[in-house]
């Protein structure tokens, strides 16, 4: 019996044949080339009727360089330590770190302090983007407002929110507030500056359409404008909230009695660095992790096109 299969695809034009004789288990024979064709051919129909999703060399890539790179550095890590090329007190190795985090996490400290940095960044991020992002669309629509504020807008975005900590304490005192104020001075401006660009940088033809629609005021706003620079929002916050995680560690430092960054500081108080470096770890973990849930916002129906290549 001769079985003909004929696959036609965009990337794949196939004519696969094999004969099989009746009589006998495993009676059929199968050449290594047509096995090869045939199934680099059924795969795109796998694809299409089924759904199945096979992981190509890139994805296989994309997963596997990652776990390298760690355990090169976790090896690293693990031999500079034994081979006491720094001294424990200078460099803990990754037995004594996980310890630490442990030790930390049983008595419910570390818990407790992520908790504590994770609301002051939420407080004083979104009142930094509620404010800023409305105020970048209003600079970028109305010119003479730019040449009036934008000079004292960079200067104040080149200027470090943590020479703003000495104000910060005198004016709140210890405690949320500080932290709130710091991240609100570190965000604010870059949110606002970044809109006011993209709202700038909207093609004439966008408003010139609008007009012959007769869009105006809010309907201008919420058909127009906000959607054409809604891509650059969401890198805009991505890039603040990096920001903003950086500046909360230093800010609670100084200024708080609990937090990541006061746990950071009171281990190098007490000589404690492999404490220090599971907080450290932590900060990471968190700053990642959150960085990719503002990143499954690109993914939104509405602004998936400001990223398509």
């Amino acid at each position: 019996m001769v079985v003909a299969i004929t696959i036609s695809e965009p990337s794949t034009l196939a004519m696969l044949s094999f004969a099989s004789k009746a009589g006998g288990v495993g009676g059929c024979s199968f050449p290594v080339g047509v096995l090869f064709l045939l199934f680099n051919s059924v795969t795109p129909l796998c694809h299409r009727f089924y759904g199945v999703e096979f992981m190509t060399k890139s994805n296989t890539l994309r997963f596997v360089l990652p776990i390298v790179v760690l355990i090169g550095f976790l090896s690293l890590w693990y031999l500079i330590s034994y081979t006491n090329l720094f001294p424990a007190y200078a460099l803990p190795s990754p037995g004594d770190v996980l310890n630490s985090f442990q030790e930390e996490l049983l008595s419910g400290r570390l818990v407790n302090d992520i908790i504590a940095s994770l609301w002051r960044v939420a407080v004083g991020f979104s009142i930094a983007s509620l404010l800023g992002i409305p105020a970048g669309l209003w600079l970028g629509q109305k010119l003479n407002a730019r040449h009036a504020f934008v000079p004292m807008l960079n200067f104040f975005r080149f200027l470090s929110p943590l020479a703003w900590i000495p104000f910060a304490i005198l004016w709140f005192h210890i405690g949320d507030k500080p932290a709130i104020f710091l991240i609100f001075m570190a965000t604010f401006f870059p949110l606002a500056l970044a809109t006011m660009v993209a709202v700038a940088s909207i093609p004439s033809i966008y408003f010139r359409v609008a007009q012959d629609y007769d869009y105006k005021g809010v309907e201008l706003l919420t058909k127009v404008t906000f959607p054409a620079v809604l891509p650059q929002i969401i890198t805009a916050l991505r890039v603040s909230y990096g920001i903003s995680w950086v500046v909360i560690v230093a800010a609670e430092m100084v200024g708080c009695q609990d937090g990541l960054g006061y746990g950071i500081w009171e281990a190098r108080n007490g000589l404690r660095l492999d404490s220090a470096v599971c907080y450290m770890i932590v900060i990471g973990l968190l700053g990642m992790g959150i960085d990719r849930l503002l990143a499954q916002l690109t993914k939104l129906r509405g602004v998936r096109w400001g990223y398509e290549r």
